[in-house]
């Protein structure tokens, strides 16, 4: 049995897809771009603020599916330049502050909206 779960307070899909679906214990979220929830557009206002609105988008879908970052047990990252890897880092590592889920971070030619970086997470009850 899968549940849809969509949060207001997180970027509307950009295509025929949900922000995240439960199945079972686990909770499967979309990849996040850095789109306001308020205005579902996206500015390029550098790397760090980039991260920072991708992770509070996820938050978002974790808080509509009743779970925090601490629920996280997989991270996939995209971004267009490996060069970022600190300056995200810097920024993702204040969401996860112990417990750390597993990850895989990979550089791409291109992401939806021309943005610079995407994650998607796993996270289980």
């Amino acid at each position: 049995m899968k549940q849809i779960i969509n949060s207001a307070d997180a970027p509307t899909p950009l295509g025929p897809y949900n922000q995240a679906i439960k199945a079972g214990n686990l909770l499967f979220v979309s990849g996040q771009i850095a789109i306001n929830p308020k205005t579902n557009n996206y500015t390029d206002t550098g790397i760090e603020n980039e991260t920072k609105l991708v992770m509070e988008n996820i938050g978002a879908i974790l808080k509509e599916a009743n779970m925090t970052f601490c629920n996280v047990v997989k991270c996939s990252i995209f971004i267009k330049n490996m060069n970022q890897f600190n300056k995200i880092n810097e920024v993702y590592g204040t969401y996860f502050t112990k417990n750390q889920p597993a990850r895989e971070t990979v550089e791409v030619s291109n992401l939806p909206k021309n943005v610079n970086i995407e994650i998607s997470v796993i996270a289980s009850e």
